[in-house]
């Protein structure tokens, strides 16, 4: 049975892949423009984006080299939401990936990415009134900690070194409320 999405009409769906992060589709479709044709598209688990900021304005990223890209990467402390509830996501990730607690959460609202054929999406927080404690990483995460300044991290995304794009996204949210 055809289904509508939008000016769309779906077909038939095929699941092409799966495994636990995400799935990919591929629909046979009528377009708005009444052409038939074939639309894949990705299904990834929500996300969770995660800046710490200590009373002194220093900011707690992560570096670590990421497979996709072939380089190691600047980037916010983040993770999937596994079967929690998304604050608790946030906070085992950041306890997880830089042994970090705080005692204060505020969300700073949701982001999609490449949305032209992803349906992807992160929760970002910002964490305040911090204390330490020992990272608990995974096996295949090597992560190191990067503290600097909030000014500092802004430059960096306004010069294209920091370019992960939760990242970004968080980064000039929190220097937008300072």
């Amino acid at each position: 049975m055809d289904r509508k999405n939008g000016n769309w009409t779906i077909k038939n769906t095929e699941k092409i892949f799966a495994n636990e992060f995400f799935k990919i589709h591929q629909d046979d479709v009528v377009r708005p423009d009444g052409k038939q044709s074939k639309y894949a598209t990705i299904d990834i688990k929500p996300g969770v984006a995660i800046l710490p900021i200590d009373d002194q304005g220093f900011v707690y990223l992560t570096c670590q080299f990421r497979y996709a890209i072939g380089r190691h990467n600047i980037e916010c402390i983040g993770g999937t939401v596994e079967d929690e509830e998304i604050i608790s996501a946030a906070k085992r990730e950041t306890r997880e990936e830089l042994g970090i607690s705080a005692g204060e959460w505020i969300s700073a609202g949701k982001i999609e990415v490449i949305t032209a054929i992803t349906n992807s999406h992160s929760y970002l927080f910002l964490a305040h009134k911090l204390s330490f404690g020992k990272p608990e990483t995974e096996g295949s995460e090597e992560i190191e900690l990067v503290k600097i300044k909030l000014d500092e991290a802004f430059e960096k995304v306004m010069k294209g070194e920091i370019t992960h794009g939760e990242t970004c996204v968080i980064i000039l949210k929190a220097y937008a409320q300072k």
